[in-house]
């Protein structure tokens, strides 16, 4: 019998140094807590770290899909593919620019399947949107192919992917924009940097591009569309003056989250280790367990497990999702489901007229999918635990 642990394991917590937080206290101390000089070292030691060529750091990985979409010429009448296996935040973005969110189904490893882009293609499609679902690219290559092919644009929906790699290169990287299948698309990434991600800010999100017409508008969108140095008005060397240029938003990220940021970057490729060490730990102790199917790994590309996502095939088991989540919660360990399909929400069955049936592999993933708790703060006890508290629920309830 599993002795149960007397603390709950909660599923996911950040991991914050003493670094960072004198980093925050000197940002406060110094007076600079709206964007200013650690925004843009921030934003130097990210384009650094990626290998590209613009790096604009935001308020939210929302917000920076948003510039994004509006510099990329995305509005009314126009439509943008993306997978509905997703956060809502990816959909919500389209709308707010007026256009139309089109669903596509996913393939085994839960990133967006280049066939279904091909076919939803129509006269009035914009972009391709991407998401790097869990820490793991997507098919970028056939992706970008097909972006080519139709001159299309495509927006990288990189919320889980900061650190990752796609033929050894970082996604994001102007290494990538140099491929031959790459060349000549519009396009760019977008990070986030919330709490549960690979690195955090708190809130807070970072775009890159190869672009510099692209980024000089999406840096002029995050402020208001005020001209382009228009935060050096309260420095030293600033002025009064300022110009608006373009109906912009107020997505301009704070000194006091970069100073997080600083070092958060300087320590994610040790979270992303750390990541891995566990998510091999889970896939070995998996492995013995028919009722589990653990995640897709591809040898050309990295996986960051921003999230750990096992599958349950509840044929073999007597038990349901919910109640594997709750039998997990009992031993206090706790769990999550990523994601609800966007087309499965009533807005967007309301709105577009989606409905259960329309993406059937997405509608299956979805059904048997759980999270379990992977994040640098765990030890190694932890990810133990967990794994002995699933096997005895999986034996418990084997048919």
């Amino acid at each position: 019998m599993i002795k149960k642990r007397e603390k709950f394991l909660p599923y996911c917590l950040p991991m914050i140094g003493e670094e960072e937080i004198a980093e925050v206290t000197d940002s406060l101390r110094s007076g600079w807590v709206t964007t200013g000089p650690k925004v843009r070292q921030f934003e130097s030691d990210v384009q650094n770290y990626i290998n590209c060529s613009h790096a604009i750091a935001v308020h939210s990985c929302t917000g920076g899909l948003h510039v994004a979409l509006t510099a990329m010429g995305v509005g009314a009448g126009d439509e943008v593919i993306l997978p509905s296996l997703t956060f809502c935040a990816t959909a919500n973005v389209v709308v707010h620019r007026g256009a139309t969110p089109v669903l596509v189904d996913v393939k085994d490893d839960f990133n967006i399947s280049p066939e279904a882009v091909e076919a939803a293609i129509t006269p009035n499609t914009k972009l391709i949107m991407p998401v790097h679902y869990g820490g793991m690219a997507c098919d970028l290559k056939e992706i970008y192919e097909i972006a080519r092919k139709h001159n299309l644009g495509v927006l990288e929906d990189g919320a889980h992917a900061i650190g990752i790699t796609y033929q050894n290169f970082k996604v994001g990287s102007d290494d990538l924009v140099l491929q031959e299948w790459h060349k000549g698309v519009n396009s760019a990434v977008v990070y986030s940097f919330y709490a549960t991600k690979n690195m955090t800010t708190g809130e807070g999100g970072m775009i890159v591009t190869a672009q510099e017409d692209l980024a000089n508008h999406m840096r002029i969108l995050t402020l208001h569309g005020m001209s382009r140095d228009a935060w050096k008005r309260y420095s030293s060397t600033g002025s009064w003056y300022y110009e608006v240029i373009d109906s912009g938003y107020k997505y301009n990220m704070t000194d006091i989250q970069a100073a997080l940021g600083i070092h958060q970057l300087r320590r994610l490729d040790g979270f992303i280790e750390t990541r891995q060490t566990y998510a091999q730990m889970y896939d070995e102790a998996f492995s013995e367990l028919e009722e589990i199917i653990t995640p897709v790994k591809h040898p050309d590309r990295s996986h960051a497990y921003h999230l750990y996502v096992i599958r349950l095939k509840e044929e073999a088991l007597t038990i349901d999702r919910s109640q594997f989540i709750e039998e997990l919660k009992a031993f206090n360990v706790g769990t999550s489901v990523h994601y609800i399909p966007v087309h499965l929400h009533p807005f967007y069955q309301k709105q577009f007229g989606y409905k259960r049936g329309d993406l059937p592999k997405t509608e299956e993933i979805y059904d048997s999918i759980v999270s379990l708790p992977l994040y640098p703060l765990m030890s190694r006890e932890d990810v133990e635990y967990v794994i002995e508290v699933v096997k005895h629920v999986i034996q418990t309830h084997r048919r």
